[in-house]
């Protein structure tokens, strides 16, 4: 099956970075192939952009896309975007011994969400409309999510569901998992929905979003160690721009965009001593600065075009 992308806040994504001719770039979550495409035909036959994903499928499916666009100026690497300073130094360092320590991409985008493909495929666990097997891993079956679920500690469970779901009802949610551990091991989705159901109130069963999503939502992040990425790649991506150089980060909820945030913050002021000390002791120069002060949003017609658009945020930032 061939997926194709719907890109989110796609024209705002070309109107920061500005792709140019001869320029280097990093998609570094492929996904559909939508971002990488567009960028890849503003960067002419000179230019290059690296793309990766972690997951093979999402790999598979962009590389029948970029093909019949003819496309031969795409590097896709099937990699966590942890890894993302070492996989550039691996395909640039060679051609730009020089200049590379320094920075020699223009632009990075990070989409940090799930595709609809994903979601809504009945053979992984990330979907609860179907029974299947519980297997969140993105690489494919690693056994993290059984394992999750099986064996880690009421207060370990207690703590994803509540910073990595924001769920409020995690307590019951949790004593209904180990509840259901005392008769044998939870291995598909049916199962962990069934316990949810029962662990809820009724009023929670009859609102817009299903009573499940923020319990799967965080077992996929626990199980992925999607935020511990994110914080790995961010400064690394700072890293690898060039001077004047931008990086834009579309994220979906709360926990994403502080680390976002914070981290584009950290990186554009100078001293990070405390405040008490007369004279800076930590040597700190700013590396960024910030381009939106205010979060950019999807526009009302994107939103509508594009339901999965409605809770993204982005930010930019430009390397100085």
């Amino acid at each position: 099956m061939e997926y194709r992308h719907v890109p989110v806040m796609l024209d705002e994504v070309i109107e920061y970075l500005k792709p140019s001719e001869g320029e280097y770039f990093i998609d570094c979550t492929l996904g559909g192939a939508g971002y990488t495409k567009s960028i890849a035909k503003l960067l002419g036959k000179e230019g290059r952009i690296l793309s990766f994903d972690l997951d093979p499928w999402a790999i598979e499916n962009a590389k029948r896309i970029l093909k019949e666009e003819k496309l031969e100026n795409v590097i896709i690497e099937n990699i966590n975007f942890k890894n993302i300073y070492e996989t550039a130094e691996k395909n640039f360092k060679k051609n730009n011994k020089k200049e590379f320590d320094k920075g020699i991409f223009s632009g990075i985008v990070f989409d940090l969400g799930l595709s609809n493909a994903q979601l809504e495929d009945t053979k992984r666990g990330f979907s609860f409309k179907e029974d299947t097997p519980l297997d969140m891993a993105l690489e494919g079956d690693n056994g993290r999510t059984l394992d999750l679920i099986n064996n880690y500690s009421r207060e370990e469970l207690e703590t994803y569901l509540r910073e990595y779901g924001e769920e409020k009802f995690y307590k019951r949610i949790v004593g209904g998992i180990f509840d259901a551990r005392k008769t044998g091991s939870i291995e598909t989705t049916k199962q962990l929905v069934d316990i949810i159901e029962a662990a809820v109130p009724a009023f929670y069963k009859r609102q817009k979003i299903h009573f499940a999503t923020k319990t799967f939502q965080a077992l996929r992040i626990a199980t992925n160690e999607e935020l511990e990425s994110l914080k790995i790649a961010l400064p690394d991506s700072l890293r690898l721009l060039k001077k004047g150089g931008r990086i834009a980060v579309i994220s979906y909820h709360s926990l994403e965009d502080r680390i976002v945030k914070k981290i584009f913050k950290s990186e554009s002021i100078d001293c990070h001593c405390p405040s008490s000390f007369p004279v800076c002791q930590c040597g700190h120069k700013a590396s960024i600065k910030i381009i939106n002060k205010k979060i950019l949003l999807p526009t009302e017609e994107e939103v509508a075009r594009n339901p999965k658009s409605r809770s993204a945020k982005m930010r930019v930032a430009e390397k100085i």
